[in-house]
């Protein structure tokens, strides 16, 4: 593991999966300095994939960061878990069963066109996808007792966006990636599409074409997601000290990291090039 900054590792790779929440974003815009730094990046002739775990498909994360200041051709596509989800959902849920889909900012892209018909009450559902967390106003009780219903009727899940913790501006709460731990936990059945999950992985390396692992940066705040997720892909790491665990001691979250196996290779004060 090295300490070192973007700048100086930039040279040794042809391709990049960079998270996009805690390294290029806040939870309320984007960092100053990340716009440019993508924009530099991509005019060193570099392939570049922002690797999310986003429940909402490509375009609308791409429309996001069009809207935050970020450049549309200095990158090649935002791979969400929402989109690589979107194929898996096309092959396995039959057209016509009822879906409770839960995503933030009343998204249904994940659904848009897969003749699947909404519902209200997870109660009642077919299958449920939890793509997103209304964290910041619901709370974990609350969630308990909106799913117990499907729990009993022996529901599946999707979960779309693995994320424990999400950034919002008024600071971190719970991620959709707990709200389907607590529906797993209560006896239900989930499906776990991102980051670290191999799917998404298998995904970015076809749409990279055959570049040499070896040859590519995972760069993400999260050990537990953009670390461990990129290490088990076989590609190098970097773990940048914004995002979700930027208030800690540094070696508070390296002891996390060895704990769940995902040391980074590099450790990046920020995203900056």
């Amino acid at each position: 593991m090295k300490h070192t900054t973007l700048v100086a590792i930039a040279p040794l790779f042809d391709a990049f999966l960079i998270d996009q929440f805690g390294v290029l974003l806040t939870g309320d815009g984007a960092y100053p300095s990340a716009p440019m730094a993508l924009r530099r990046l991509a005019a060193m002739d570099k392939k570049i994939l922002l690797l999310s775990n986003s429940g909402k498909r490509s375009e609308p994360n791409a429309a996001r960061l069009t809207r935050l200041g970020f450049d549309r051709d200095s990158y090649q596509m935002v791979l969400s878990s929402g989109e690589a989800a979107y194929a898996v959902l096309a092959d396995r849920v039959p057209t016509g069963h009822k879906v409770w889909l839960h995503a933030r900012d009343n998204d249904q892209s994940a659904i848009d066109g897969l003749g699947l018909i909404p519902a209200d009450d997870p109660g009642v559902a077919d299958v449920l996808i939890i793509a997103g967390s209304q964290g910041d106003t619901t709370t974990l009780d609350q969630y308990r007792a909106i799913l117990a219903p499907a729990v009993a009727r022996g529901v599946p899940a999707y979960c779309t966006n693995p994320d424990m913790q999400m950034l919002t501006s008024a600071g971190q709460s719970f991620g959709a990636g707990r709200i389907a731990q607590l529906y797993e936990s209560l006896g239900g059945k989930v499906d776990w599409i991102g980051k670290p999950f191999p799917l998404i992985y298998q995904v970015a390396n076809r749409i990279l074409g055959g570049v040499d692992p070896s040859r590519v940066l995972c760069i993400g705040d999260s050990p537990a997601h953009d670390i461990k997720g990129g290490r088990d892909a076989g590609f190098a790491t970097a773990l940048v000290r914004t995002g979700i665990h930027a208030g800690e001691p540094e070696e508070q979250v390296l002891d996390h990291c060895r704990l769940i196996g995902a040391m980074p290779d590099f450790v990046l004060p920020h995203f900056d090039l």
